[in-house]
């Protein structure tokens, strides 16, 4: 559910409802976007992006929950996004599977030494921003590298929004992503920690199984490790 100021949409089932918009219904439909009047009201209500003009700012504005939208606003950017600190503007990678890949990273200040990189496994309502972003920052501070990504499905990945059809293949998309940064010159001669939340810990868990000698540590928080015994696939 997406909320703002000059609209709300919900969906079930991944089917938007009737939502209404400064009093104009709008109908239940996956390709409605706000008019430019709209998308300036919404842009207002939040915070505007630094260093563009109103025009960008409401391309900003509007709804991006698939990745075909976020594409478009990217592309919109071009010219200026190098110099922005947006979370559009950050880190996509195309996996192996043909996956648009979110990802974002958290440094030390510059001239500080790096002590160790830290990659993150979020859990399964959470992205790799929304409740770490704090968090990473914190511990950026204190001299670590700090590495996330969205899993496809999740945050701002590709993917339809929650669904594992493998809980394996997601560990191995998880372990081909990571495995891009590790091999960067910048990380691969530090200590490589993987930091697992709820299910990010049963992620963190099992790609430490499956690569236990590229990784110097597991730290987990709240981890997911046993599914109760009353929770089973409904076969009926």
């Amino acid at each position: 559910m997406t909320i703002c100021a000059a609209a709300i949409r919900l969906t079930v089932g991944h089917r938007p409802l009737e939502g209404r918009v400064h009093g104009r219904a709008v109908a239940p439909s996956l390709g409605w976007q706000p008019s430019r009047s709209e998308a300036i009201v919404v842009a207002a209500a939040r915070k505007p992006i630094e260093g563009v003009g109103e025009e960008l700012n409401a391309a900003a504005a509007q709804n991006m929950d698939f990745a075909p939208a976020r594409r478009r606003v990217r592309d919109a950017f071009a010219d200026v996004q190098g110099r922005l600190d947006h979370f559009l503007f950050k880190r996509y990678d195309i996996n192996s599977k043909g996956v648009e890949i979110f990802c974002k990273s958290w440094l030390p200040k510059p001239g500080s030494a790096c002590k160790a990189a830290l990659f993150f496994c979020h859990g399964y309502g959470d992205t790799c921003t929304f409740f770490f972003e704090g968090i990473a920052k914190r511990i950026a501070d204190a001299g670590y590298a700090v590495f996330a990504m969205d899993y496809p499905g999740f945050g701002l990945s590709q993917g339809l929004h929650g669904y594992i059809p493998s809980f394996d293949g997601l560990v191995d998309q998880v372990i081909e992503q990571y495995a891009i940064i590790r091999a960067m010159n910048r990380v691969k001669e530090l200590n490589h920690f993987l930091l697992g939340q709820s299910m990010g810990g049963a992620v963190a868990l099992k790609v430490h199984l499956k690569q236990p000698d590229a990784w110097d540590g597991v730290l987990l928080v709240a981890p997911m490790c046993k599914v109760r015994s009353f929770v089973h696939q409904n076969n009926h």
